[in-house]
């Protein structure tokens, strides 16, 4: 196929899955219960980390969450008191337990105690994604006594991870003109964004020849965005919607 007809095919495919219909099946449905910056923040960052394996129980898992936190985030990252965190004791997702709930509870109010936005906490860091995801990683448990057990769910490219949950988060809060992405962050442009990697889309771009690498790390992620940016230079990410829906939805491979 020329990089014309891709173009075309991928653009159709897009067109197809960036649409209202898609939310609610997608982990996205949980940050698009709020409004308010802030919970939408919150509640993508959560449900971005859980997203691994079935989306019904990340969905279900998310917006028990949710619940547990008065289904208003932000005021309880906030304001919360001892009694508050007692109603998280026992909250688990396949790996992550309450232990890592209540270290991302602290670093939630330890941020927004000096920032507006969780934005801050990825471009203090530097001009480009992987310097932002590194730093982020580093920032993030930055606070005295983090459990050594909650590092394995927040990814760094310094690791050689492919960052999925941290890219497709970043693609929900910075892509703009999108029916399901939000697009409230401005001092992070949608051409700087990495595809979010994962087997299924890996497949589907190796199908298509978009990607060589035999590893699905860091460097797979590189490879892929940079030939997603000669489809859209000032857009790339927005393939992730063609990737995802051949390699998910319509078992393309």
């Amino acid at each position: 196929m020329t990089k014309n007809k891709l173009k075309e095919f991928f653009d159709k495919k897009v067109d197809q899955y960036d649409q209202p219909s898609f939310i609610n099946d997608d982990p996205v449905c949980i940050p698009h219960m709020f409004r308010k910056k802030q919970d939408i923040e919150i509640a993508g960052f959560f449900a971005a980390i859980f997203a691994w394996g079935n989306r019904t129980i990340i969905i279900n898992k998310s917006k028990e969450l949710m619940k547990l936190m008065d289904n208003a985030p932000y005021q309880f990252v906030k304001n919360h008191d001892s009694n508050d965190l007692k109603r998280l004791l026992g909250f688990k997702h396949r790996t992550f337990n309450d232990t890592d709930l209540l270290y991302f509870i602290e670093f939630f109010k330890h941020h927004y105690s000096t920032y507006n936005s969780l934005e801050d906490a990825f471009t203090m860091h530097g001009d480009t994604v992987e310097e932002m995801l590194t730093g982020f990683h580093h920032y993030f448990f930055s606070l005295e006594d983090h459990p050594i057990r909650t590092k394995k769910h927040i990814a760094s490219p310094e690791k050689n991870s492919t960052c999925k949950r941290l890219n497709m988060f970043l693609r929900w809060m910075v892509r703009q003109n999108s029916k399901v992405d939000f697009g409230i962050w401005k001092n992070i442009q949608p051409s700087q964004l990495i595809c979010p990697i994962d087997l299924h889309v890996a497949r589907v771009a190796k199908r298509f020849n978009l990607l060589h690498r035999k590893q699905i790390d860091w460097n797979a992620a590189l490879e892929l965005t940079e030939y997603l940016r000669n489809l859209n230079p000032d857009d790339p990410v927005k393939y992730d919607f063609a990737l995802f829906g051949l390699g998910v939805v319509e078992k393309y491979i």
